[in-house]
Formats: C-alpha cells, structure tokens, sequence
C-alpha cells in the first residue's frame, strides 16, 4: 500500500507517554480537521503538483506541502540510507487515520520496530493490535468532525490539549460511557502558556493523570 508521505526525520519524542524516546517521525499528507493553531498546515491538502519523487529527501519548507508516495519497504529503505538507529517509528500528519495503517504497522513490526500512532481520533483507526494509539481529540474544529467512540476505545493515551476550564468539560464529556481503567489520560497546556499549564497541573493531580509537556519547544528541536 502507497502512502503519501510528507517528511521522514529522526528525533526525541517530545510529549506524551513516550517523552525522551529516540523515534524516527513518519509524517502523512492530508488532514481535513482544520485546527485553527496547528503548526503544519502545509499537510492539509494532498495537492498533484506537489507531488515529488520518493527518492528525494522529503523535508518540510513550511510553505509547500510536498509529498511523495512510499510503502512500508520503501520507508525502511530510507530509514537505513538516512543511517536512522531509533526502534520506536511514529506515525503523524496531518492526519494518519485517513489511511489504513495496517499493512504500515504489521511490517514495522515485522522487522523490530514499536510504533505510535498521534490522530485526532476523528477517522477510523485501522492498525495492529500491539501499536501504541495516541488520541489527541479534537473537538468543535473548523473540519466539523466529531471525534470517533471507536478512537476512544482504541487509544492507549489520550492527550487533551487544554487552555480553560471547558477544555477540561469538553474532554469529560467525551469519555463518558469510555473506560479509561487502561488508558493514560494526558493534559496538555496549548502554547506553554502559564494560566494553561497551572491547570493542566492541577487537574492532573486532583484526577492522577498525567501531564504533558512539549519538551521539545523548549529544547528547540523537531
């Protein structure tokens, strides 16, 4: 299966569960959810003229949302050209769960690697079992989706960006009816504000969650 991949790159995982993990980052093309501070609008739309080959370096300018399709064994044939070492891939966008990342996740696993998935939970999530499913909601976005009971379900952490108290209602809401008894629930202050991360650690602690912080704008790294 062909995905349309916008950028490869090996860093740190910045936030969530995985924080400080070494991960080489798969970045899909497309997402229609439309976030109003999403920092890669330049993956929303999976345009022909962008389209470029799949022997290039895939890297984001920031102004041109270029792509190019490969399948599983052509991403780890970059991975060992890039002479990339991390074992944990994550899966991003955009928005991954617009395809079907089955046969991506199964072949990941195949040759050792662990794999994460980061989605809006807003499209159907179609994976391995054992691929860690990261729920980030979002909810009343520009898109008009509604975020997926089947995502909720499925994911291993959900990763709530908060900056008031009716982030805190929206995402209470949306798990209702959810059980949570396996999940890890993160709260995640949008743009490292004071008042959001005062919050995110206080809730966090009334309800023993977790908090999530973006390391990785404060390291200054991918």
């Amino acid at each position: 299966m062909n995905y349309p991949v916008n950028e490869v790159f090996e860093t740190i995982q910045g936030e969530g569960t995985h924080t400080g993990v070494p991960a080489i980052f798969v970045r899909l093309q497309g997402c229609p959810v439309g976030c109003a501070w999403c920092d890669t609008k330049q993956t929303w739309e999976v345009l022909d003229e962008h389209k470029v080959s799949a022997s290039e370096v895939i890297q984001v300018d920031g102004a041109i949302g270029r792509w190019a399709d490969h399948t599983a064994a052509s991403l780890m044939k970059a991975f060992v050209v890039k002479g990339f070492t991390a074992k944990h891939v994550v899966i991003t966008g955009g928005e991954p769960c617009l395809y079907d990342l089955t046969p991506l996740t199964h072949e990941l696993h195949a040759q050792g690697f662990s794999t994460q998935i980061e989605t809006s939970g807003t499209f159907e999530i179609q994976c391995v079992d054992d691929a860690w499913v990261t729920v980030s909601p979002k909810i009343n976005m520009k898109g008009g989706f509604s975020v997926l009971t089947q995502a909720l379900n499925r994911a291993n952490e959900i990763k709530h960006p908060v900056a008031t108290e009716g982030h805190i209602d929206d995402l209470d809401e949306l798990l209702t009816g959810i059980d949570c008894s396996q999940k890890t629930i993160c709260l995640q202050p949008i743009s490292q504000k004071d008042r959001a991360t005062a919050l995110a650690m206080r809730v966090c602690i009334e309800r023993n969650w977790r908090l999530s912080i973006q390391t990785h704008k404060y390291l200054d790294i991918d």
